[in-house]
Order: C-alpha cells, then structure tokens, then sequence
C-alpha cells in the first residue's frame, strides 16, 4: 500500500509539470520560500482583488474517512500535510500545486462555500498566495510563525471557522461582485449551478452562503476517529 501510494503522488506531480492545466491560478509558479517555510506559490503577475485562484477540479483526489484509516503512518501524514478535510469528512489531496498554499493570518485568499477560493484583496506580482487554515477543518491545533494580525491569534484551530466565519464572511462579500468584472480563467471548472448563483448573488437576488457551510460536523458522523 505504502509503494503503490507514493508512486501514485509521484505521478500527480509528473502530471501536473509536464501535461496539466492549471486548476489554480495559471499567473503562479512554485518556489522556495525558506527554511522554515519551505516551498510556496507566488503569483508571477498582479492578480487582482475577486480573481477565482482555486477551484476544485476533477482531478483532485478524494479519500473518504474509511480510506484513510487503511494507510500506514508515513502516508497518513503526507496526507495530513497536504489534505484538507471537506464539509463531508472526505479528504482532498489537490493534484497540481496548490497543496503548497501556505497559511497566513493575514491571508490574501479565502476559501467560500463553492469550492473555489478568491483573492480578497490585489496581489502583486512576486507575492506569496496564502490562506487560512483555519477553515480547513484541522483536527489537532497547529502552531505557525509569529504574524501580527487583527484577531491576536497564535495558533490555528480546530474551532475557527466557527469564531471566525463572520469576519471572512465579511472580506469574501466586500470582493464578491468582482467575479463577475475580472478576467477568470479558471472559470471553465465552476460549474454552470454555481455560475448562476454567482450570478443571482451579484445581482441581489441570493445571499451568498457562509463560509461556514465547509465546516465538517463531525456529530453527522464519518467513521474517522
């Protein structure tokens, strides 16, 4: 299981360098931060405030709760570094190079309730995309660099999209009607339901939902311990 895994993320990395689109931003390239960062994604030119910079894609691989409870301890936490866990309690190794999405609490990306993420304010060229962890349904409290930020948090945890959806709430709305202004390439993998309601949201006659609809409930049950 150990071998046939890591063979299987070793040719989503081939796939992703030398055959794939871009299902994150095509303007963003892979580079090394630093030592205490490691790799990151940079954007190689200005991408401006309501630019979809993500999208789930039919590439990207899910594990549901059963699944993972069958990889040994070396796998389970590549998948711990790179997964995040859905609304559903399935987890989501995304193919390309947004798996190198680090955090910031000041990040310049947020995620929403339709499975792409947004740039909430310019990002200039040569400037690192970040987003929140904290929205990533964590299971245990992750410890990152000193950063100053509004809120005075320290760590990123497990409960944060419950404490804190009403303020990314807030920067997600402020950039939503630009979605429908920018230049989006990667609007081709939104589908056609939440292009409408993209649409009905900018026009005022939907409410966007809440980021706090990616929030994975544990109570409705998963099988993971």
């Amino acid at each position: 299981m150990k071998i046939v895994t890591e063979c299987f993320f070793e040719i989503c990395h081939f796939f992703y360098i030398f055959i794939a689109p871009f299902m994150i931003h095509p303007h963003t390239e892979l580079k090394f931060i630093g030592k205490q960062i490691g790799f990151g994604i940079v954007s190689t030119r200005l991408i401006p405030a309501g630019t979809i910079t993500w999208a789930l894609d039919p590439l990207d691989v899910v594990f549901t709760p059963d699944q993972i409870c069958l990889f040994d301890a070396d796998v389970k936490k590549i998948l711990d570094t790179y997964c995040y866990i859905a609304n559903t309690g399935n987890w989501i190794y995304c193919w390309d190079i947004s798996k190198y999405m680090n955090h910031s609490f000041n990040s310049n990306c947020l995620s929403t309730a339709y499975d792409f993420e947004l740039a909430i304010r310019d990002i200039q060229k040569g400037e690192q995309l970040t987003c929140d962890y904290g929205y990533l349904n964590i299971q245990e409290p992750f410890s990152c660099l000193p950063e100053t930020n509004p809120l005075n948090r320290l760590r990123v945890m497990p409960n944060d999209l419950l404490d804190f959806s009403p303020v990314w709430d807030k920067q997600l709305e402020a950039v939503f009607p630009f979605i429908t202004t920018q230049k989006q390439p990667l609007l081709k993998y939104i589908s056609k339901y939440v292009q409408h309601e993209i649409e009905g949201i900018n026009t005022n006659k939907k409410k966007m939902k809440s980021i706090l609809n990616c929030l994975y409930r544990k109570e409705q049950g998963s099988g993971l311990s």
